[in-house]
């Protein structure tokens, strides 16, 4: 009962803190601010500082016991004597509460001084206070359980984003990539395409700058490695040694320090196929979108890859679930295309959600209405995976509509009653980024936070 009110109380002063106007409240003293934070609930500090201070007292107790409890008697009657003296001089309604303080400031300067300097030790050179790492990273692990389905740069800008929020992240990645430098090294050593997978573990890499720029980076010339990057080959080499691309993922994912967990939706040599309405077949991903037609039918060979388990058991465990953004036909239904994924989203009675690309892209989406996008999803997988839809809510400048306009492109029609009449729930949101050059693309932040919003609004439906 004490420590839910010590709880209840130090929540208030942490919610004035951050909360309070600043020209109607004066800024409390950094250091009273550090103090205070230490003491708020679900640090698991607490706890263990009174069992620290129980610890000394029973400490001091027991060395006066084992002397045969001579000078426990002796102590106590020089502590009353003090004790006596002492409140003639200074009234004890004044003595004992300043005691108190004093001794609660004693020990709370205590602790901060020795966390401080463990802070310089783990913190080199960081401003952020342990206390405020400590409180992030334990909301960050009670976050929801998110599973994202996807590939390509779509994914990885959303993973960015959602990492505020959550550590409990799980993205599901496209094996099926045979393009650029993921393609070289697919053909000539034979691995699954690595890159999907690489941007999805820099997006989620715990803030270490120069080794995600590392992992990210492409070499400009050399014989044979001219337009390869470093994470492609990393990933590459990693396969080879621990004999399994799941394996080098992990190993992969500690270097980077990532928060979350990337997975290949199959670990299959999976190539894509597709029948346009003219008839033809064109079998790769990247031959795909270059063929410049309409495509009818989607499909992939093997017919049937079996799932990673993994993800599997990431699904089953979800609490929210994801879809897009990307390319629709190259990025989102080859993880569908995966009979026991599809099953497993099917079965998940959690929110789902869709997040529908803002451009058309062509030679995939030529003309598409956003009913388009989810009849491609609904045929590929023969089932309704997701409950609702984001579409963005106020259009591209005309900067951006003409350029897209040069290579075919423009922007995703939402045909409301079409949708609504699939069943699907339509969220409207603010959440692209328009580049002073014209391009278009969903904002991380802004996306993550209107999905977490949504997400946090109708778990209690479910």
């Amino acid at each position: 009962m004490f420590f839910n009110s010590l709880n209840k109380s130090f929540s208030q002063i942490l919610r004035r803190l951050r909360h309070e106007t600043p020209w109607l409240t004066p800024e409390p003293p950094r250091r009273v601010n550090r103090m205070v934070k230490w003491l708020a609930p679900g640090l698991l500090v607490k706890r263990w500082l009174f069992l620290s201070v129980g610890g000394v007292l029973l400490v001091g107790f027991g060395v006066l016991i084992s002397l045969r409890l001579t000078p426990v008697f002796y102590t106590v009657q020089f502590l009353g004597s003090t004790l006596r003296f002492l409140t003639t001089l200074v009234p004890n309604y004044i003595s004992g509460p300043l005691a108190i303080l004093t001794g609660l400031l004693f020990i709370l300067w205590g602790q901060t001084r020795t966390l401080g300097a463990i802070t310089e030790v783990l913190l080199p050179g960081n401003e952020t206070e342990l206390v405020d790492v400590l409180m992030q990273e334990r909301r960050l692990a009670r976050g929801p359980k998110v599973v994202v389905i996807g590939g390509g740069t779509g994914l990885s800008n959303l993973l960015r984003g959602l990492k505020q929020y959550s550590h409990n992240i799980t993205a599901i990645v496209t094996v099926a990539d045979d393009g650029g430098s993921s393609g070289r090294l697919r053909r000539e050593i034979g691995v699954l395409p690595p890159g999907d997978i690489r941007n999805c573990l820099a997006a989620l890499a715990d803030e270490e700058k120069l080794l995600t720029e590392l992992f990210q980076y492409r070499f400009k010339a050399g014989d044979g490695l001219e337009g390869h990057s470093f994470g492609n080959l990393f990933l590459t080499a990693m396969n080879d040694v621990t004999g399994d691309l799941e394996q080098a993922i992990a190993a992969s994912s500690k270097v980077l320090a990532v928060r979350g967990q990337v997975l290949p939706a199959t670990l299959s040599d999976v190539k894509l196929w597709a029948e346009l309405s003219d008839g033809r077949r064109i079998e790769g991903e990247s031959k795909i979108p270059a063929a410049k037609g309409k495509i009818v039918t989607m499909g992939c060979s093997p017919s049937a890859p079996p799932a990673l388990p993994k993800a599997i058991k990431a699904i089953r465990e979800a609490d929210f679930i994801v879809f897009g953004p990307g390319s629709l036909y190259t990025s989102i239904i080859p993880n569908l295309l995966v009979p026991e994924i599809a099953e497993a989203l099917a079965a998940r009675k959690v929110p789902r959600i869709y997040v529908c690309n803002v451009m058309t892209e062509p030679g995939e989406t030529l003309d598409y209405a956003v009913s388009d996008h989810i009849r491609a999803i609904d045929q590929a997988c023969g089932k309704p995976l997701f409950d609702a839809v984001l579409v963005q809510r106020r259009g591209p400048t005309e900067v951006a509509q003409r350029r897209y306009a040069q290579v075919g492109a423009s922007p995703v029609y939402l045909d409301r009653e079409t949708v609504l009449s699939s069943g699907r729930r339509i969220i409207l949101a603010n959440v692209m980024e328009e580049s002073a050059s014209g391009s278009v693309r969903h904002h991380p932040q802004r996306l993550a936070k209107v999905l977490m919003r949504w997400y946090s609004r109708t778990q209690g439906l479910w």
